[in-house]
């Protein structure tokens, strides 16, 4: 496995507006180490309600993952 290689456990829950309100759980070596976690957290008040918003993404460390501008409607 490449060392480089992350996967990062999220979590997104729509607050209105079009508005979200996203928290990082945490950052793992292996895509087994995150869904542990995420059996950890899943049936915590709040995550355990909105059971859809959960994300496990890989990620390779040291590379740009937004490499756009942005702008606000």
């Amino acid at each position: 496995m490449d060392p480089r290689i992350v996967f990062v456990l999220s979590h997104t829950q729509p607050v209105g507006d079009g508005a979200e309100d996203l928290k990082i759980i945490g950052i793992y070596s292996t895509e087994e180490k995150a869904q542990v976690a995420l059996g950890r957290v899943k049936d915590q008040p709040g995550f355990r309600d909105h059971l859809e918003g959960f994300e496990i993404a890989e990620h390779v460390l040291d590379r740009d993952g937004w490499t756009e501008g942005f702008f606000t409607a």
